[in-house]
C-alpha cells in the first residue's frame, strides 16, 4: 500500500514537501524552502529523511518558494529526475529560482563583507548553477492530461486559483488516487480563475493556511483606495512588502481600477522588483491562465513605473513625495522592500501596507504584532509609520473557500490530511471537515507515516 510522510509543511506554512512512497517508488509533492522562525530556517540545512538521489520525480503545484524553493538544493544533493509542473508555473519556477540563488549569493557576500553572520565564511544555500539545473528538471505538462510517472503512477493537473500556473495535483499510485489540493485561490477573485472541483479521491491532502479565518467582505479596491489616500493627505508614501508572483499584480490592477475611477491621479506607483515585472510579462505569454482581458492587463501595466536598476531602486529610497512602492518579498524576508523598510519604516508620515499572510519568525508577522523595530542587515529600525493590513488582498482561500472546494468532491474520501497551516489554523479546520462532513480528517506531524 502507498504511505504519505510529510518532510515539511506539517505545523507550518512553509517547507512543503511531502513524499510518497510505493513499492520501491518515491515521488515527492512539491519541494518548498522553509521561511521566518529560526529553527524552520535551519532545516533548509539539514538533510532530507530520503536521499534526493532516491527520489524518482518530484510534482510542483505551484512556484512560490514554500512550494520550489528547495529544488536547486535537491539537484545539487543528487536528484536526477523530472519535475512536472504546468506551463505556467515552469516560467514563473524559472524566475523565482534564479531570483533565490541571486538573493542568497548577494546576502552571503553581504554577510561576510559586514561581518555580521555567525558563520565564517557565510555560504549560500544553493548556487545560480544549482538553480538553473533545477530549472532545466522541470517538464511542463498541460491542464487535464494524464502524464505517467515511475513505478507506473499517474499524474493529472488542475486548476487551483492562487497564481498564475497554480494547480490541485492527482496522482494514482499502487490503487490509491491522491489529491493534493496545492494552494487553493479565491473564488470570483477578479485576476485568477476559480480554483476547479475534484470528483474522486480516496485521500486528500488539503492547506490550510486560513483553515481558522474568514476573509473580510469589504470591497479590496475601496480599501486600498482608503489607505492610499490617507497617507499621501499627510504627505507620506505607501509601501506594500508583496510577493512578486500573484499579489504585486494583482495590486497593480486594484491601483489600475482606482485610477480609472478618477482616484490617485497624481500619486506614481512603482514596482520595485525585476522579478515582479518579469511575472506581469508572463500574463501576455498565458492568457487561458486567468480572467483579464488584454486590453485591461496591458493598461493596468502601463500604469506603473517599473525599477530595475539597484541605483533606481536606491534613488527611490531617498525620494521624499508622496507615492506608492510595490516590493518584494512579501514577508519582508528578503530582497529590496528590506531597504526600503529600512529608509520609510522610521517616519510617522508613511504606511507599510501588508496584503498577503505573514508567517510566524517573518519580519511581515513582527510589524502587524505591533513591533516598535525590526532588525535589517544587521541593524536595529525603529517603526514609525503606521503598519496596516488588508487581509481581503490575499490570495489564499479563507476556511469557508476551503470547505467549498472540499465540497464539490461527489463521493467521501478515505482520510484527509491536513497540511501547510500553522497549529491552530489546521486543528480548526479538521474539526470543521469531521463536523460538517464527517469525513476521517487528520493534522500530521513532521514526519508522521500514513500508510493507506
Amino acid at each position: 500500500m502507498p504511505s504519505f510522510t510529510s518532510l515539511g509543511g506539517a505545523g507550518t506554512v512553509t517547507g512543503s514537501k511531502h513524499l510518497i512512497q510505493h513499492g520501491g517508488t518515491r515521488i515527492m509533492v512539491d519541494c518548498g524552502l522553509f521561511q521566518g522562525l529560526k529553527n524552520l530556517r535551519e532545516l533548509n540545512w539539514q538533510p532530507l529523511a530520503v536521499s534526493p538521489r532516491e527520489l524518482d520525480a518530484v510534482v510542483l503545484t505551484h512556484a512560490h518558494l514554500d512550494h520550489s524553493g528547495y529544488l536547486p538544493r535537491l539537484v545539487r544533493d543528487g536528484f536526477s529526475g523530472t519535475v512536472h509542473a504546468s506551463a505556467a508555473t515552469r516560467e514563473v519556477a524559472a524566475l523565482i529560482l534564479r531570483d533565490s540563488a541571486f538573493l542568497q549569493e548577494k546576502d552571503a557576500e553581504f554577510a561576510n563583507r559586514k561581518g555580521f553572520s555567525r558563520h565564517s565564511p557565510a555560504l549560500p544555500l544553493y548556487r545560480a548553477a544549482d538553480a538553473e539545473r533545477a530549472i532545466r528538471a522541470i517538464r511542463a505538462a498541460r491542464w487535464h492530461q494524464d502524464i505517467a510517472l515511475p513505478g507506473g503512477a499517474q499524474l493529472l493537473f488542475r486548476r487551483a486559483g492562487h497564481i498564475l500556473g497554480a494547480a490541485s495535483a492527482q496522482l494514482d499510485i499502487g490503487g490509491q488516487r491522491f489529491v493534493f489540493s496545492g494552494d487553493l485561490g479565491r473564488y470570483n477573485d477578479p485576476v485568477m480563475h476559480d480554483p476547479e472541483p475534484v470528483p474522486r479521491a480516496d485521500v486528500i491532502v488539503i492547506e490550510s493556511t486560513y483553515g481558522d479565518r474568514r476573509h473580510e467582505a469589504a470591497d479590496p479596491v475601496e480599501a486600498l483606495g482608503e489607505v492610499i489616500e490617507r497617507t499621501v493627505q499627510r504627505g507620506g508614501t505607501v509601501l506594500i512588502p508583496a510577493f512578486a508572483v500573484g499579489r504585486a499584480q494583482s495590486l497593480i490592477h486594484h491601483l489600475w481600477q482606482l485610477r480609472r475611477a478618477g482616484r490617485l491621479r497624481n500619486v506614481p506607483v512603482y514596482l520595485d522588483s525585476p522579478m515582479a515585472t518579469s511575472a506581469s510579462e508572463l500574463l501576455h505569454r498565458f492568457p487561458d491562465d486567468h480572467r483579464l482581458p488584454a486590453q485591461d492587463y496591458e493598461a493596468a501595466c502601463d500604469a506603473v513605473t517599473y525599477v530595475r536598476e539597484v541605483e533606481q531602486s536606491k534613488a527611490l529610497s531617498a525620494n521624499p513625495y508622496p507615492k506608492v512602492i510595490i516590493s518584494a518579498s512579501g514577508m519582508a524576508t528578503g530582497g529590496r522592500v528590506l531597504h526600503h523598510i529600512a529608509a520609510f519604516a522610521p517616519d510617522h508620515g508613511n504606511t507599510l501596507l501588508f496584503s498577503g499572510f505573514q508567517a510566524a519568525g517573518t519580519r511581515g508577522r513582527a510589524l502587524l504584532g505591533g513591533a516598535r523595530e525590526v532588525k535589517i542587515h544587521g541593524r536595529w529600525i525603529p517603526v514609525n509609520a503606521d503598519v496596516a493590513e488588508l487581509p481581503m488582498l490575499s490570495a489564499h482561500a479563507d476556511c469557508d473557500e476551503l470547505m467549498r472546494w472540499l465540497s464539490g468532491f461527489r463521493e467521501r474520501p478515505r482520510k484527509v490530511l491536513i497540511v501547510h497551516g500553522e497549529a491552530d489554523a489546521s486543528e480548526a479546520l479538521r474539526v470543521r471537515i469531521q463536523r460538517e462532513l464527517g469525513w476521517d480528517a487528520s493534522v500530521p506531524l513532521p514526519g508522521q507515516e500514513f500508510v493507506l
